[in-house]
This record gives C-alpha cells, sequence and structure tokens, in this order.
C-alpha cells in the first residue's frame, strides 16, 4: 500500500538523518492515517521539540493505551512517572556483527561440506566469482537493451520536499502544470496585497493546543477550510470550555456553503458562551444562505449588537437585510453607523451606495460607489453598484466599462448582463446588445427585462417584428412594466398593426403614473386611432396632448400633434379625411429598471 511505502521512505529519512524530509512524508501520511499510533510515534523522532515529542507521544497512547514504545517515551521524557512494568528502552544495541558472533557461538559447529562452506576463505571466493557473473550480466543486458529504457530506469534525485499542510499523493507521475484559461485575476491588478482583517476572537491557547492552533492559523490564511475545522475540533476537545473552535467551525463551514452544518457549529458555540455576540452575526448569516426571509435572522443580528455595540460587522449585515427586504432608510443609517467603526472598510460605502440609489440619491451613490471600489478593486460587487451609479447619473461610458470588468469576472450573472445591455442601448450599441442578450436569455428564459432590453435594441434597428415578439414576452413576464407596454405599441405602430396599437394603449393606459406617461398614451392613441379612419376620437386625443403641462410634452410632440391638427378635420366636414404617414418616433431607454414613475421611456426630439 501507499501507505506502508510512505512510512518505510520516513524510516529510512530517519536513519539517514534526513528529519526534515521524514517529517514531510509522516506529515502526509497523518493526513490519511491520523489515528494510526505508529505514525505518531515516528513523527515524535522527527520533530524537533521536547514539547512536540510529548505531544505526539502522548497522542499514540491515546489511540492505544497499551503501547510501551509511546510510554517509554514519555517515561524518559519526564511526561510520565516512572513505571517498573514498562521495560526500558535497551541502553544500547548490539551491532550485526556482534549478533551473528553470538549467534555461531551458540550454534553447534558444523562438519564436513558444511564446515567448508563456512569458511571464510571459501566465502570470499564465492562472493568474488559471483561478482564476475554480475558484472558479465548486467554488461550483456546493458548492451542489448534500448536507450528509451535504460532513459526509464534513471532516476535523478529532485530537491528535497519542503513541509506543507496540504497532502500529495506518493508514487503519482508528476505532470506539467495546466494552462491558466480565463481572465487575469483582479488581486493581481493591485500594486500591493491587501491586509486581511485580524480575527474577531483572538483566545490565549492551552499549552497542548499551541500546536493545533499554529496549523489552524496557516490553514486559515491558505483557505483551507477543511484543516481549520479538524484543527479546532481537536482544540476544542482539549479545551471543552471555550467556544471560539465552535465559532471557528461555522466559519469554515459557511466558507465552504454548508449553512446547516455552521448552524450547528454556531449553535454549540452559544451553548458554552450565550454571550458570544460573533457566534449570533454567523449564525444569522447562516440563516440567511438558507431562507433569507426567515425572521429569526434580524433577531440575531440585533442580538449581537446589543452585546458588541462598538462592533461594525452587525450593523452591515442588517443594512444589507434592511436592502434586500426593501427598508433603503434603515439600511442607510445602518451604514452610516458602520462607517464610523471601519472607515477603511469598503463594505459601509457600498451599502451606503446602494441604499441612496433606491431612494434616489444618484449623485451622493455615485461618491460612495467610487469609495467603495476604490478602497478594494477586488471587490466586484462594487463594479456593479459603480455601474448602476453611473446609468442614474447618465454616464453610460463608464458605466460600461465598470460593467464589463464585473461580467468578465461573473460571467453568469443574468442581472449584471441585462444591466449591461441597458448601457448598451443607451450609448446606441444595438447589435452588442442583441448578442449579449441571446446568451443571457438562454441561462433565464423568463427574465422580462432582458426581453425588454432585446426588444429594445430591436426596435432602433426598425426590426418592428423582432421587436413585437420579445417585448410581448417582457409585456407577459411583467405585465406592470409601462416602459414595455409603450416599447411594444411602438413595435406595432412600426410594423402598421394600428388595430392591435390602440388595444395595447388602451391596456397601457391603466399602469399610467404622471403627465409623461400620460402624454405617451394620448401620442399614440391619437396616431392608431387616425390610421383607422378614427378621426374625430384622434383629434380628440391631439387636443388632449396640446393641453397638457409643456414639461410634461416634448418639443417634437408637440409640434407634430399641431400638424396633424391642421391636416385633419372632423368627420361631417365636406372634404375626405386623409390618413397621415405613420411617424417613426425616436424614443430613449430608461436609466433605470424598475418600473417606477420616473423610470418609463420618453419620447426625444
Amino acid at each position: 500500500m501507499a501507505e506502508d511505502t510512505m512510512l518505510q521512505e520516513a524510516i529510512e529519512a530517519l536513519r539517514d538523518g534526513e528529519n526534515a524530509r521524514a517529517k514531510d512524508l509522516l506529515t502526509r501520511l497523518l493526513k490519511t492515517e491520523q489515528n494510526n499510533p505508529t505514525n505518531w510515534i515516528w513523527m515524535s523522532a522527527a520533530v524537533e521539540t521536547a514539547k512536540e515529542r510529548i505531544y505526539c507521544l502522548e497522542t499514540a497512547l491515546k489511540l492505544d493505551p497499551k503501547n510501551a514504545t509511546a510510554k517509554r517515551g514519555l517515561v524518559l521524557l519526564g511526561a510520565l512517572p516512572p513505571d517498573d512494568s514498562i521495560q526500558p528502552f535497551p541502553i544500547k544495541n548490539q551491532r550485526i556483527w556482534e549478533e551473528e558472533l553470538v549467534k555461531e557461538e551458540e550454534e553447534e559447529k558444523p562438519k564436513g561440506f558444511k564446515a567448508v562452506s563456512k569458511s571464510p576463505l571459501v566465502r570470499l571466493a564465492g562472493l568474488a566469482v559471483l561478482g564476475i557473473a554480475v558484472c558479465a550480466l548486467a554488461y550483456f543486458g546493458l548492451s542489448v537493451r534500448s536507450p528509451q529504457t535504460i532513459a526509464r530506469l534513471i532516476n535523478t534525485p529532485g530537491p528535497s520536499p519542503t513541509y506543507t499542510t496540504t497532502p500529495t499523493f506518493i508514487n503519482v507521475t508528476g505532470q506539467p502544470s495546466p494552462t491558466y484559461i480565463g481572465p487575469t485575476p483582479l488581486w493581481a491588478l493591485l500594486p500591493a496585497t491587501y491586509t486581511p482583517t485580524p480575527f474577531y476572537v483572538n483566545t490565549p491557547r492551552a499549552p497542548e493546543s499551541i500546536d493545533y492552533s499554529r496549523i489552524f492559523k496557516g490553514a486559515l490564511a491558505k483557505g483551507d477550510w477543511q484543516a481549520v475545522i479538524s484543527n479546532m475540533q481537536q482544540i476544542a476537545t482539549l479545551e471543552p470550555k471555550s467556544a471560539d473552535p465552535f465559532y471557528y467551525i461555522g466559519e469554515a463551514y459557511l466558507a465552504l456553503g454548508d449553512p446547516g452544518e455552521a448552524v450547528k457549529a454556531y449553535q454549540l458555540a452559544l451553548v458554552k458562551n450565550p454571550n458570544f455576540g460573533a457566534a449570533y452575526l454567523g449564525r444569522a448569516r447562516a440563516k440567511v444562505m438558507i431562507n433569507p426571509k426567515e425572521e429569526s435572522i434580524l433577531d440575531d443580528i440585533n442580538q449581537a449588537i446589543q452585546l458588541d455595540p462598538n462592533w461594525g460587522e452587525p450593523y452591515l449585515e442588517r443594512a444589507d437585510y434592511e436592502l434586500v427586504n426593501g427598508d433603503p432608510e434603515a439600511a442607510l443609517a445602518d451604514a452610516k453607523k458602520a462607517e464610523r467603526m471601519m472607515p477603511d472598510s469598503p463594505l459601509p460605502y457600498l451599502y451606503k451606495a446602494q441604499a441612496e440609489l433606491a431612494l434616489d440619491q444618484n449623485a451622493q451613490a455615485l461618491v460612495d460607489a467610487k469609495q467603495a471600489n476604490q478602497l478594494d478593486l477586488t471587490l466586484l460587487s462594487s463594479y456593479l453598484t459603480l455601474a448602476k451609479a453611473y446609468i442614474a447619473n447618465g454616464q453610460q461610458t463608464d458605466a460600461i466599462d465598470a460593467l464589463e470588468t464585473y461580467t468578465t469576472y461573473e460571467p453568469k450573472d443574468v442581472d449584471a448582463l441585462v444591466t449591461l445591455a441597458e448601457a448598451y442601448n443607451l450609448a446606441g450599441r444595438y447589435q452588442d446588445v442583441i448578442n449579449l442578450m441571446n446568451k443571457a436569455l438562454l441561462m433565464d428564459t423568463r427574465d422580462p427585462e432582458g426581453y425588454y432590453q432585446r426588444g429594445f435594441a430591436y426596435l432602433k434597428l426598425e426590426d418592428g417584428k423582432l421587436a413585437e415578439k420579445d417585448l410581448l414576452l417582457s409585456v407577459y413576464y411583467r405585465p406592470d412594466s409601462f416602459k414595455a407596454q409603450i416599447a411594444l405599441i411602438q413595435a406595432q405602430v412600426m410594423q402598421e398593426h394600428y388595430g392591435d396599437a390602440y388595444l395595447q394603449t388602451e391596456r397601457a393606459r391603466a399602469l399610467v403614473e404622471g403627465d409623461q406617461d400620460l402624454a405617451l398614451i394620448y401620442y399614440y392613441r391619437a396616431i392608431s386611432l387616425e390610421n383607422i379612419n378614427e378621426v374625430s376620437l384622434a383629434v380628440r386625443d391631439w387636443r388632449a396632448l396640446l393641453a397638457l403641462p409643456e414639461e410634461a410634452v416634448s418639443p417634437q410632440m408637440r409640434v407634430e400633434a399641431q400638424q396633424h391638427l391642421g391636416g385633419l378635420r372632423p368627420p361631417q366636414a365636406t372634404a375626405t379625411p386623409t390618413a397621415t404617414k405613420k411617424p417613426t418616433p425616436t424614443v430613449t431607454l430608461t436609466a433605470t429598471k424598475q418600473p417606477t414613475a420616473t423610470t418609463q421611456s420618453t419620447v426625444t426630439p
């Protein structure tokens, strides 16, 4: 077995004085066979300090209470009192030639051929003949063996392995490192790496836990969460009254994406210490992953704040919870509190920007989004929030740069892809919108905003048929979107489907939230009525459009209304009314995705 081979290699390394190599081999072996007392006994010979040797031997003795070797070692190291029942180590091992000499003295002297064969001279002659034969065979074998075979038999030793806590396989053929394909990691673009956040808990460890604690810190720095869990489980056993081992076990399970096990670990920490605020916060985060609408989440966050009101993390968590549950004002207040406690963290500024966007405080949102992004260039969510702030402030080009960075590293985030499509539409890059949404809508076939953005692009490219197809789906999946309803009417007018357009204006009429929305209804309904020969009704809508406040009607719409009224006559007149050729209105895209009173499509001159 591979484990047996590794153990033999470690023993040979110890005998050759290569303790570092032996320690490395035994460390890897203990990763797979942690409950084998033999491995721990040999490890006691490889470590450097007496404390480490005692730890290894004590572990071996716990696994095998009758292990005499472990007991002897602990007695010699002073960790156990002397015990007469334990056989002492031999003071000096006999050499092999001494053992053979004793055996020869004890055995009866041979006679006849045996005596001749036992003669040293005869043996020496035999060895010489055997050596000549071996050399001849070797020469013959090498002369007929192919060069390729010889190359395979050569074993060039490489550098000695270095100590690592990550298990590696033994006797596995080395493979070349795979070529990395993908975008350059964001951290590689930084002039210097960020300083990690210090531990919330820094409990002094018991002497018997120090080694585990050292391994734990290394594993935590590397993100080796399984090693974090195993070492903290050992510390929890050695320190039964400590709560923080279970807290860190919960954090590791959270990082591994196992919130169920994380909740169990946090609850064990709270059993040990009911006033442990960090465990309440950890449990709240785990519950969010399981069910973000669970009512007890807020209770845990509030408890963490009550126990440690000067800790910024719970305020951030509560701000995030409030943003998800539609309370941006409360989220903004909590983010500002966290900012005072954590001025160097990007998260308070990020949550502030998100809350400010929801409250239409777009200028300040852009300031805070920039600050969050500058504080941590590796925080991907800051690019998405920054892009939304740029769009809200009419800076489409900057929004595209931020969104392209975000979607490069998060190519499956459909919402971000749709936001990028919106920015492309605002910048007039309609074919890019279509290409992008062709991919995004394969990932989410029911995204109403994705269909709207692609339909709008088709509309701008004057492909009314494809525009109508997408916009019908957008309206189907989100019937309360006024901007989608208006865009659908435009696609129908473009195809001269005036009857359908008129019916659609009647449906959209129920979604009107202001004079600007009403102006669009009058405009497109008048065009539809005029082209189905309902002249008097068309005149009524043109006049209603002109009667709206000046700021609600664009100059182009006002001019068109006056021109149509000048060319139309009521039905009772003798002249035959002439239908006006359909207009081709120019439409601009909304700045945000949500169907609110300020986010509808508008007609521009």
